[in-house]
């Protein structure tokens, strides 16, 4: 009897056919934690180079996101700096303390990469249906890490009160300073898709819940990860605006916790 060495091509094609079936079934999710990581990290990092601007006006301009007058316009937010007590907007401090930040102009000027061509996003309060906050004439810049943000052009003195709660009565009403003037988001891999707002996977947490007894589930099938999170700017500090977008930059910190964890062993 002789002894047979190798593989037949038929054993070959059944061992490839195998390793595909496998590969086709478990790349599709490590690409979605990949991109679900590093999305959350970079919008950590868009987090704190938006707090850090605010300070760093507050030290050399004495002024931050509560103390802004001037309502921003797309002909002249390029140019606007604070230091020009006549140019006192959002425009103007991002153009006196943002390093390699790149002005793109208003919603509906810039041009996305998904099939719609615009941002989906329901705002806070809305849910899955009609947008409370209509995102669709907010000024967008480019940040030096690749992550954009929009903000409302009539976005000025964004204060709120220590000790405050931030939930949809204050973010939907003007009681308040007008707080939904001061609502943005960050997109945190530009213009490159899907260009859609976070959302939870649980029903109990809406898309745009900031009801503190909503825990928010996010999504961990094919799709779910998403690239834009609504954004609060107040006084020398931005923050996540809905639970969905929170619970990302939890995620976010674990990470980094994780990461630096590991690094000292």
């Amino acid at each position: 009897m002789k002894k047979r060495f190798g593989f037949t091509l038929a054993e070959v094609l059944i061992t490839l056919g195998i390793i595909g079936v496998v590969a086709a079934m478990t790349i599709p999710t490590l690409i979605q934690n990949t991109n679900s990581v590093k999305f959350a990290s970079q919008f950590k990092k868009s987090i704190s180079t938006l707090s850090q601007a605010a300070l760093m006006s507050q030290a050399q301009y004495d002024i931050d996101y509560s103390l802004l007058d001037k309502v921003s316009s797309d002909d002249d937010c390029a140019t606007d700096v604070v230091s020009d007590t006549a140019k006192q907007s959002m425009c103007g401090l991002f153009n006196s303390t943002l390093a390699g930040k790149v002005y793109q102009g208003a919603y509906g000027t810039v041009k996305l990469g998904n099939a719609t061509d615009k941002y989906e996003i329901k705002g806070p309060g809305g849910g899955d249906a009609t947008p409370t906050v209509a995102f669709t004439n907010y000024l967008i810049y480019a940040l030096s890490d690749g992550s954009w943000v929009g903000f409302n052009p009539n976005a000025k003195k964004c204060s709120v009160a220590p000790g405050t709660v931030l939930d949809e009565t204050k973010l939907k009403g003007s009681a308040d300073g007008n707080l939904v003037n001061c609502l943005g988001f960050i997109d945190v891999n530009g213009a490159t898709g899907p260009n859609e707002e976070v959302s939870c996977a649980n029903a109990s947490a809406t898309k745009a819940s900031l009801k503190g007894s909503d825990e928010c589930a996010l999504g961990s099938t094919a799709g779910s990860v998403s690239d834009v999170y609504p954004i609060l700017f107040h006084d020398g500090t931005v923050e996540p605006a809905t639970n969905a977008a929170k619970a990302v930059l939890a995620r976010g910190k674990s990470n980094t916790q994780t990461q630096q964890s590991g690094g000292n062993h």
